[in-house]
Protein backbone atom coordinates (compact mmCIF):
# COMPACT_ATOMS: atom_id res chain seq x y z
CA UNK A 1 0.00 0.00 0.00
CA UNK A 2 1.30 3.17 -0.89
CA UNK A 3 0.18 6.61 1.01
CA UNK A 4 -1.02 9.29 -0.77
CA UNK A 5 1.33 12.55 -1.25
CA UNK A 6 -1.22 14.18 1.84
CA UNK A 7 -0.57 11.90 3.94
CA UNK A 8 2.98 12.04 3.22
CA UNK A 9 2.88 16.03 4.34
CA UNK A 10 0.49 15.80 6.86
CA UNK A 11 2.95 13.82 8.61
CA UNK A 12 5.83 15.58 7.99
CA UNK A 13 4.48 18.63 9.22
CA UNK A 14 3.44 16.93 12.93
CA UNK A 15 6.81 15.69 13.06
CA UNK A 16 8.26 19.22 12.39
CA UNK A 17 5.92 20.96 14.61
CA UNK A 18 5.86 18.47 17.09
CA UNK A 19 9.91 19.18 17.48
CA UNK A 20 9.59 22.17 17.48
CA UNK A 21 6.15 22.75 19.88
CA UNK A 22 7.93 25.15 22.36
CA UNK A 23 7.75 28.10 19.84
CA UNK A 24 5.38 28.74 16.90
CA UNK A 25 6.60 27.41 13.34
CA UNK A 26 5.88 28.86 10.10
CA UNK A 27 5.00 27.08 6.52
CA UNK A 28 7.53 28.91 5.54
CA UNK A 29 9.89 26.99 7.67
CA UNK A 30 8.41 23.91 7.16
CA UNK A 31 8.42 24.24 3.25
CA UNK A 32 12.03 25.06 3.21
CA UNK A 33 13.14 22.15 5.70
CA UNK A 34 10.96 19.96 3.15
CA UNK A 35 11.65 21.12 0.10
CA UNK A 36 7.72 21.15 -0.39
CA UNK A 37 5.42 23.70 -1.55
CA UNK A 38 3.64 26.14 0.79
CA UNK A 39 0.52 25.93 -1.28
CA UNK A 40 0.65 22.24 -0.70
CA UNK A 41 1.49 22.65 2.98
CA UNK A 42 -1.40 25.30 3.17
CA UNK A 43 -4.03 22.56 2.41
CA UNK A 44 -2.74 20.07 4.96
CA UNK A 45 -2.38 22.79 7.50
CA UNK A 46 -5.88 23.45 7.43
CA UNK A 47 -7.10 20.22 7.58
CA UNK A 48 -5.11 19.55 10.23
CA UNK A 49 -6.23 22.68 12.08
CA UNK A 50 -10.11 22.09 11.33
CA UNK A 51 -9.41 18.14 13.01
CA UNK A 52 -7.99 20.00 16.20
CA UNK A 53 -4.33 18.63 15.35
CA UNK A 54 -2.69 21.85 14.64
CA UNK A 55 -3.75 25.39 16.33
CA UNK A 56 -3.16 28.24 13.77
CA UNK A 57 -2.01 31.67 14.83
CA UNK A 58 -2.88 34.80 12.36
CA UNK A 59 -0.74 37.69 12.50
CA UNK A 60 3.04 39.13 11.99
CA UNK A 61 4.11 36.55 14.93
CA UNK A 62 1.59 34.03 13.94
CA UNK A 63 2.28 30.70 13.08
CA UNK A 64 1.03 26.93 13.66
CA UNK A 65 1.47 24.94 17.16
CA UNK A 66 0.34 21.29 17.82
CA UNK A 67 -3.70 21.49 19.07
CA UNK A 68 -3.13 17.81 21.00
CA UNK A 69 -0.90 16.45 22.71
CA UNK A 70 1.64 14.17 20.99
CA UNK A 71 0.61 10.93 22.88
CA UNK A 72 -2.88 11.47 22.23
CA UNK A 73 -2.06 12.13 18.35
CA UNK A 74 -2.47 8.55 16.70
CA UNK A 75 -0.79 7.65 13.67
CA UNK A 76 -3.36 5.06 12.18
CA UNK A 77 -5.96 7.68 12.70
CA UNK A 78 -4.05 9.99 11.14
CA UNK A 79 -3.40 7.78 8.38
CA UNK A 80 -7.05 6.62 8.18
CA UNK A 81 -8.03 10.32 8.12
CA UNK A 82 -6.09 11.67 5.41
CA UNK A 83 -6.45 8.49 3.08
CA UNK A 84 -9.81 7.62 2.84
CA UNK A 85 -12.02 4.29 2.41
CA UNK A 86 -10.42 3.82 -0.61
CA UNK A 87 -9.48 -0.47 -1.56
CA UNK A 88 -6.50 -1.18 -2.92
CA UNK A 89 -7.72 -2.32 -5.57
CA UNK A 90 -10.46 -0.80 -7.13
CA UNK A 91 -12.96 -3.76 -8.64
CA UNK A 92 -16.24 -1.65 -9.20
CA UNK A 93 -15.12 0.83 -11.25
CA UNK A 94 -13.40 -1.76 -13.65
CA UNK A 95 -15.02 -4.28 -15.65
CA UNK A 96 -12.91 -7.54 -14.52
CA UNK A 97 -14.43 -10.98 -15.42
CA UNK A 98 -13.37 -12.03 -11.08
CA UNK A 99 -15.24 -9.49 -9.55
CA UNK A 100 -18.21 -12.32 -8.74
CA UNK A 101 -15.83 -14.61 -7.68
CA UNK A 102 -12.58 -13.16 -7.22
CA UNK A 103 -10.03 -14.49 -3.81
CA UNK A 104 -7.55 -11.63 -3.93
CA UNK A 105 -9.94 -8.28 -2.80
CA UNK A 106 -10.25 -10.10 0.66
CA UNK A 107 -6.79 -11.10 0.75
CA UNK A 108 -5.87 -7.54 0.14
CA UNK A 109 -8.17 -6.53 2.55
CA UNK A 110 -7.20 -8.28 4.98
CA UNK A 111 -3.89 -6.83 4.46
CA UNK A 112 -4.92 -3.15 4.63
CA UNK A 113 -6.28 -3.85 7.91
CA UNK A 114 -3.23 -5.26 9.21
CA UNK A 115 -0.91 -2.64 8.05
CA UNK A 116 -3.77 0.13 9.57
CA UNK A 117 -3.39 -1.98 13.18
CA UNK A 118 0.03 -1.32 12.95
CA UNK A 119 -0.27 2.05 12.71
CA UNK A 120 -2.90 2.11 15.04
CA UNK A 121 -0.09 0.92 17.78
CA UNK A 122 1.98 4.29 17.76
CA UNK A 123 1.32 8.34 18.59
CA UNK A 124 3.11 10.88 17.34
CA UNK A 125 5.12 10.98 20.74
CA UNK A 126 6.24 7.44 20.06
CA UNK A 127 8.04 8.79 16.79
CA UNK A 128 9.67 11.69 17.93
CA UNK A 129 11.17 9.86 21.04
CA UNK A 130 13.54 8.00 18.55
CA UNK A 131 16.69 9.72 18.63
CA UNK A 132 17.54 9.55 14.95
CA UNK A 133 14.48 11.26 13.93
CA UNK A 134 14.78 13.58 16.45
CA UNK A 135 18.29 14.47 15.66
CA UNK A 136 17.26 14.31 11.79
CA UNK A 137 14.33 17.25 12.81
CA UNK A 138 16.78 19.52 15.24
CA UNK A 139 19.86 18.92 13.66
CA UNK A 140 19.14 21.41 10.42
CA UNK A 141 19.86 24.93 10.14
CA UNK A 142 15.96 25.38 8.88
CA UNK A 143 14.67 24.63 12.40
CA UNK A 144 16.77 27.36 13.75
CA UNK A 145 14.92 30.34 12.40
CA UNK A 146 15.44 34.06 12.54
CA UNK A 147 12.26 34.57 14.30
CA UNK A 148 11.37 32.89 17.00
CA UNK A 149 7.98 33.47 18.58
CA UNK A 150 7.72 31.77 21.87
CA UNK A 151 5.07 30.68 23.34
CA UNK A 152 3.85 32.13 26.64
CA UNK A 153 0.61 31.51 28.22
CA UNK A 154 -1.65 34.12 26.46
CA UNK A 155 -1.21 31.82 23.05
Amino acid sequence: MQLSRFTDYTLRVLFFVAINNDRLTTLAEIAKFYNISIEHLRKVVHALSKSGYLKTFRGKNGGIQLGKDPADINIGLIVAQTEGVRPIIDCEHHACRLTNFCTLQPILNKAKNAFMSVLKEYTLADLIADKPMRQGLIGSDVTKPDRVTELTPDH
